[in-house]
């Protein structure tokens, strides 16, 4: 799955994020959705989220799971 579209990514899931400082690179960064930062419906670079174990922000790239 990817992370284009907000209403298939929830609160909890767990996915593959890129930082802004990783951009280049293409480095994701996994962890668990704590809140969702996009408010359009889809975005085509991937829904911009903030994860629960560091407060790390970036775009999600995957879903990985539930």
């Amino acid at each position: 799955m990817n992370g284009q579209k907000r209403d298939s990514i929830k609160i909890g899931m767990l996915v593959d994020i890129v930082l802004k400082a990783d951009q280049e690179s293409g480095k994701f960064t996994r962890g668990h959705v704590k809140r969702i930062l996009t408010n359009s419906a889809t975005h085509p670079h991937g829904i911009k989220v903030m994860l629960e174990e560091n407060d790390l922000v970036g775009r999600v790239q995957a879903i990985v799971g539930a």
